[in-house]
């Protein structure tokens, strides 16, 4: 899955929700889940996810809601392979531009 974000060094909740086309509660409630989400929070609590977090959410999300794992199994799948399961995802996710830019091409020719 694409996020559409804008380069910055952080991302507030609403952002990060509306990108990712879920509630904000989702968004807590996995952080409150998993280990890997650790956002930062000013001194009014407000929630600032940095683009660390946001892949980190693109990979629970990926495995949560894209490849049907429960929470649980998430949570083992990250514990066990972690490094296997990011670089597998990265890849993933490279190989996903190539094909939007080439289908891209396609339609402009």
């Amino acid at each position: 899955m694409q996020v559409d974000l804008p380069e910055k060094r952080y991302y507030n909740i609403g952002e990060v929700a509306k990108a990712f086309d879920v509630n904000t509660s989702l968004i807590r409630f996995w952080e409150k889940e998993f280990d890997i989400l650790k956002p930062k929070k000013n001194a009014k609590g407000n929630r600032k996810f940095t683009p660390e977090d946001i892949k980190n959410l693109q990979l629970i999300f990926h495995l949560v809601k894209e490849r049907g794992f429960t929470l649980d199994g998430a949570k083992i799948h990250l514990k066990e392979d972690k490094k296997k399961t990011l670089d597998n995802f990265e890849i993933i996710g490279k190989l996903e531009a190539i094909k939007a830019e080439l289908i891209k091409l396609k339609n402009q020719m």
